[in-house]
């Protein structure tokens, strides 16, 4: 759990508190991934799966005790080496504050991604801020991105939806993770 006094939007002081989500988070980060719109709403169900069961691989992020950001995340069962990022949220309330990076670097700094060298997510082309963070995150870490094609919209989507794009992260050492994460 990280603890921060920053400005928040208003310039006023705010407390940030990222920590592991539990399962009576799952409601609000329901309402939360419901306001940042245009990211996929998922089952409040969905929601309550990831604080319970992948807690170790998600972060719920609260700006003077109000949920403002949430990432959700798993190791990939068959490559324990690989974090994947399935969704990253952060409130209006709450943007300018680099929060999305900083969640992401708190889960990869977790004994649970003590073997993660690696990480992966899945970003459409149109989607400049989600890619912003990432390169981001892939700069702090000295390390390079590739990219390609994971899910075509007409093979995957029936054209409901826009290709998403596999960007892998990596590979980076876990002193790296430290240095960043710190």
């Amino acid at each position: 759990m990280k603890i921060a006094t920053t400005n928040g939007n208003n310039g006023r002081k705010a407390n940030l508190m990222i920590r592991k989500p539990k399962a009576t988070d799952g409601a609000a980060v329901n309402e939360l991934i419901a306001e940042c719109k245009p990211l996929d709403e998922n089952s409040v169900y969905c929601n309550l799966l990831q604080c319970s069961h992948f807690a170790d691989t998600c972060v719920i992020a609260e700006l003077n005790g109000e949920p403002v950001g949430f990432v959700s995340g798993y190791i990939v069962p068959e490559n324990p080496e690989r974090l994947f990022i399935w969704q990253v949220a952060v409130s209006p309330k709450a943007r300018g504050l680099k929060l999305a990076k900083s969640m992401i670097l708190e889960i990869l700094d977790r004994p649970i991604c003590h073997d993660v060298t690696e990480l992966q997510t899945t970003i459409t082309s149109s989607n400049a801020p989600s890619q912003g963070v990432f390169r981001s995150v892939a700069r702090e870490l000295e390390t390079e991105v590739k990219r390609k094609v994971l899910f075509e919209r007409e093979t995957h989507f029936d054209g409901a939806s826009a290709s998403e794009i596999l960007w892998q992260i990596g590979p980076f050492e876990r002193e790296d993770v430290a240095r960043v994460a710190a």
